[in-house]
């Protein structure tokens, strides 16, 4: 492919690849002899979508070094928790979160501009060595715990095993490099991040859109001739919803043949309305940010099992066990596990060894907390979620840290956050609410709890409504049993998430 070819463009800056090439080696070289940064040490990244962000991501994979985005929806001492618990030694950011991050504590700060072109220009343009260290993302994702913790997935042991990697995964997804990959998601989040990067190590140019919209999307994926991109079930809806019929009969979009889709539940109804007006390009994973794309099922699979999230990749094995650890038939329902085909202790939750722990059956065997069943034919059907997490939008939102927040609010006695059903969502943030003595339940509550937690917490947090109950159910033991409260809301519903 042409040295003069597109290689990144985000609507402000276009690079071809021989500019790309070049950008990347400074990157690197940045990283590892200006600011001194070795292969266990930390940078973080917190910008918009922009050729930066991603320049930056793949820089750190040819130093070697840790990198890690931080969502910019997060309130600032949210970010500084998370560049503080990352212990990340330079943060790069733009001028918009600047402040921020500057806020955070941390002494090293390069904001793109001047200030980072200007190190970059000063930086070696040697490629790195592909006989040395490869680099990886550390992307925050909660638990049960409430706290973020950083996922580090195990490193190839050299930048050309990386790189070698990054292509047999692309093909296995369906992103052979052929054509321009669209991101249209933040690049914070580790679908629409490291698939453009998968897809780019192929050959293809990746388009940055700045921030989602219905019409720009679409005129996008007409214009630039799209061949991939990654969508959530949420802009399904909204391409679905707020489009009226002329627009949506006038798009065709004949290059476009592979949309990734996964990171959060689907209706039926929903996906075969998306197949029917773009046809049969969509493909839908199951996985997460500890183990990558899991399970894989195209458009036509789908059609002969709806709600199937596919069959493991060839590197995965797929099974659910009952409560005591042990290996369920084909068919029946239990925790879902993967098990590797090759590297152990494929991930670690940064700085917690026993949440590690707690996340693996063996050395080769992990789980997500999703709960499901396999068929005779090696299908995944997702049934509910053993931890309670909630995705909206395809975002990870963890009640515990919802939880721990609203229960310092002096109007409440106990409380319960789950994720209920919503149309457009996947889920939607629900909390239940036991007042406190002096205090009635209402409206005039409901907004003050739900103004409490927008202080403290980023916006997605906020309970999108708030219930309330004379008591919480909780066990003799106090355990609070969330399900029972749960339930109500996801009655008659195949699926639980």
């Amino acid at each position: 492919m042409s040295r003069d070819a597109l290689a990144l463009d985000d609507g402000t800056r276009r690079f071809t690849r021989a500019e790309f090439a070049d950008r990347t080696h400074r990157w690197a070289r940045l990283l590892r002899e200006d600011l001194g940064l070795g292969p266990e040490d930390h940078a973080a990244l917190l910008m918009g979508n922009r050729c930066e962000a991603f320049e930056g991501i793949v820089g750190a994979i040819h130093a070697g070094v840790w990198m890690t985005p931080v969502n910019w929806h997060l309130t600032p001492d949210e970010v500084a928790y998370v560049i503080r618990d990352s212990g990340a030694k330079v943060v790069f950011t733009d001028p918009e979160h600047e402040a921020t991050v500057r806020a955070s504590g941390c002494e090293h700060v390069l904001v793109a501009g001047p200030d980072l072109e200007a190190a970059l220009a000063g930086a070696g343009d040697a490629p790195m060595p592909l006989d040395g260290p490869a680099g990886g993302n550390m992307i925050y994702t909660s638990g049960t715990t409430g706290r973020p913790k950083g996922v580090k997935r195990a490193r190839p042991a050299t930048l050309a095993k990386a790189l070698d990697g990054q292509r047999a995964y692309a093909q296995s997804i369906a992103c052979d490099g052929s054509g321009p990959h669209l991101v249209t998601g933040p690049l914070y989040h580790a679908a629409p991040l490291m698939f453009a990067v998968y897809d780019q190590s192929c050959g293809a140019p990746v388009i940055v859109m700045p921030a989602w919209d219905e019409r720009t999307c679409l005129r996008t994926l007409v214009e630039r001739e799209v061949h991939h991109t990654h969508l959530v079930p949420t802009m399904f809806v909204r391409l679905l919803e707020r489009l009226d019929d002329e627009e949506r009969a006038a798009f065709h979009a004949p290059s476009l043949h592979t949309v990734l889709h996964g990171a959060a539940p689907i209706s039926r109804t929903t996906k075969q309305r998306m197949i029917d007006w773009w046809g049969p390009v969509f493909y839908e994973y199951w996985g997460g940010t500890e183990g990558g794309v899991t399970t894989f099922v195209d458009s036509h699979d789908w059609a002969t099992r709806p709600g199937t999230v596919g069959r493991a990749l060839p590197h995965y094995e797929v099974f659910a066990v009952d409560d005591a650890g042990e290996r369920l038939p084909p068919g029946d329902e239990g925790d879902l596990y993967a098990r590797h085909a090759s590297v152990p202790d494929f991930f670690a939750y940064h700085g917690d060894d026993e949440k590690t722990a707690r996340a693996f059956l063996d050395p080769m065997t992990h789980t997500l907390g999703d709960v499901g069943r396999v068929d005779a034919d090696g299908y995944v059907h997702l049934t509910d979620r053993r931890s309670h997490m909630i995705i909206s939008g395809g975002v990870n939102i963890y009640p515990l840290e919802i939880e721990q927040v609203i229960q310092e609010h002096p109007g409440v006695a106990d409380v319960a956050v789950f994720g209920i059903p919503d149309d457009e969502w996947g889920e939607q943030v629900k909390a239940v609410v036991e007042p406190a003595v002096g205090h009635a339940a209402g409206p005039d509550l409901e907004a003050a709890i739900r103004d409490f937690v927008r202080e403290h917490l980023a916006g997605y947090k906020v309970p999108r409504s708030v219930d309330f109950e004379d008591e919480l159910p909780r066990t003799p033991a106090g355990k609070l049993q969330t399900r029972r409260l749960r339930d109500r809301y996801w009655k008659d519903r195949e699926r639980r998430i």
